[in-house]
């Protein structure tokens, strides 16, 4: 049961969105912006976000070398472009409106490190470049002449650059998002599980964990921002969870560089935070198990993540890590995002393919901009 005072001020609203990661608050504020008379709601069933929005590794890029390389391999020239483009811009659009400072914004560059197994991707180097600079106007990849200073292993051939990428502090990004958030007067539930959408009717039913029943609140129009756990309102969709492991070292002293890597296509990387050795990904040692939406750490990758830093990055160092934890992605059969008016009521932003962190305003934007055409 709910009281008369609940019913009258709490259940409807012009929108719904459901859940509170990057995307979900994004579209919140995308839709205040360009509704600023509607009012709008977001639900997420966790006290934090549920995904990966506050559980990534804060790396603020658009793909390097070898991820581009096998984005080529699912998508033509113009589409790789146009993800690229719209990662950029969404990189570019959050440290404009929150600002460096609130984002915990560091512009340390990008990197690629290259093995033997990536030698491959350094010969298309040019490729990328000259297929990248009417976007930037400029070269965007660069090869490091000397890589000694990083102190990594003669694993490591070559190092390439990136100077247009950087890392955030993921928590001052939720944060920043939750307070534009407060401003617009924009309504947030957080620990409310959603059990099942109406999208006829518009109707939004959230567990009551109080009562032991369910609250059924009711929008004009609803966001379905949920990502990798969408599946539970949309069984036919086309998506893969990807969990993926993230590790933090205790501090290192006289730490040797700065700046975010990235090793094989994307899928792992590591950086500096705090004089910290943070190292994740790794998905692809062990895919089969890593297509989950349950939290865990997978040995298989945790095992790989250490010896990636005892064998090639650190390794003439004992690192002793003193954090680990997952996030779930959403994939599909290319990183392009799913954003999609599912009818006249009910919307959807989901599959960021990993990216997040760059894309996620973007595609916000992109659902904000077809509920406007309804």
């Amino acid at each position: 049961m709910i009281s008369y005072w609940e019913k009258k001020n709490f259940i409807r609203y012009d929108f719904i969105v459901i859940g509170a990661g990057i995307v979900g608050l994004s579209t919140a504020i995308h839709l205040k912006v360009k509704f600023p008379d509607k009012s709008v709601m977001v639900v997420e069933r966790g006290i934090f976000p549920s995904g990966a929005s506050s559980r990534n590794a804060g790396f603020a890029c658009f793909g390097s070398v070898s991820e581009i390389l096998d984005d080529l391999e699912r998508l033509s020239e113009d589409e790789v472009v146009e993800l690229v483009a719209k990662r950029y811009n969404g990189l570019s659009e959050i440290t404009e409106i929150f600002g460096e400072d609130l984002l915990g914004y560091e512009k340390t560059g990008g990197y690629e490190i290259i093995r033997n197994e990536e030698l491959g991707s350094l010969d298309q180097m040019d490729r990328i470049n000259k297929m990248l600079k009417p976007l930037f106007g400029e070269t965007v990849f660069t090869k490091v002449s000397n890589i000694d200073k990083f102190k990594f292993s003669d694993k490591v051939k070559a190092v390439i650059k990136n100077k247009y990428e950087g890392q955030l502090d993921s928590g001052k990004f939720i944060r920043a998002l939750w307070h534009k958030c407060q401003e617009m007067k924009i309504q947030l539930f957080t620990g409310a599980e959603v059990e099942d959408i109406d999208r006829e009717s518009g109707t939004v039913n959230v567990k009551n964990p109080i009562y032991k029943n369910k609250i059924s609140f009711h929008a004009e129009k609803i966001a379905l921002c949920t990502n990798a756990f969408s599946g539970q309102f949309l069984p036919d969709l086309q998506m893969k969870p990807g969990r993926g492991m993230v590790m933090v070292s205790k501090p290192i002293k006289n730490f040797p560089w700065e700046g975010a890597f990235h090793v094989d296509k994307g899928y792992t990387y590591f950086r500096n935070v705090d004089s910290r050795l943070l190292i994740g990904g790794g998905r692809n040692m062990d895919f089969i198990n890593e297509e989950t939406n349950a939290f865990g750490i997978n040995a298989v990758i945790k095992d790989y993540l250490v010896k990636m830093t005892q064998e090639t990055i650190f390794p003439n160092a004992s690192i002793e890590f003193e954090m680990e934890w997952s996030g779930i992605m959403g994939f599909g059969n290319n990183k392009i995002p799913y954003v999609k008016l599912l009818d006249d009521k009910t919307g959807v932003a989901i599959r960021m393919g990993g990216m997040g962190v760059a894309i996620g305003w973007q595609a916000a934007k992109e659902l904000v901009n077809l509920f406007e055409s309804t």
